[in-house]
């Protein structure tokens, strides 16, 4: 809890709002969209592509390429980095798979919303961690916001960078003064 005994965002991740696992209907929307989208321009689909494409909709969140390539090449070894780069852009393209940018220079990509619950992101900015968070009280004021000026909301992202609990006690078990916060200042 903060200082006020509202909860800090910690708080909320650390109770369990940051787990998204693929809702299955979703993922099969996913791929038919996919299917359809390589059907329409004429895309065959090879033995390489359904691997990547597997692997990718099996993997973590926010993989780079280079991560879907080892996860690949551990099943496959003969398959080429522009193959991986190709299938991803594909994934990207259609709406399957959303490529996000965490300022850290790779994209990364994750499953496209609709897959998962709609969430945010926490990102370290010392060990590069990226904890996925959901907060009703944040989606409810964008709608309020948009709501008051007329705005149709189509989709957001909504990212934070600090430093995470872990780095935060590494810092000061080796003697770093802790970093300064930004706290609300009361209304």
């Amino acid at each position: 809890m903060s200082g006020d005994g509202s909860p800090t965002l910690e708080s909320l991740v650390e109770s369990g709002l940051h787990s998204h696992a693929p809702d299955k209907e979703g993922v099969e929307r996913l791929r038919e969209r996919l299917h359809a989208y390589m059907e329409k321009k004429g895309l065959r689909s090879t033995n390489q592509r359904r691997l990547i494409i597997d692997t990718f909709f099996e993997g973590a969140s926010h993989m780079t390429i280079e991560d879907l390539l080892a996860e690949v090449r551990a099943r496959e070894p003969s398959i080429g980095y522009a193959t991986v780069y190709r299938t991803l852009k594909l994934l990207a393209e259609c709406g399957v798979a959303s490529e996000r940018h965490f300022g850290d220079g790779p994209g990364r990509y994750e499953l496209a919303d609709e897959a998962t619950t709609h969430h945010d992101h926490l990102i370290c900015t010392s060990c590069r961690q990226i904890i996925e968070f959901e907060e009703p009280r944040i989606e409810a004021i964008q709608d309020e916001i948009a709501a008051r000026y007329g705005f149709e909301i189509h989709s957001h992202k909504h990212e934070m960078y600090g430093i995470c609990s872990t780095c935060r006690a590494t810092e000061r078990s080796n003697g770093v003064a802790p970093r300064a916060t930004r706290r609300p200042q009361p209304a």
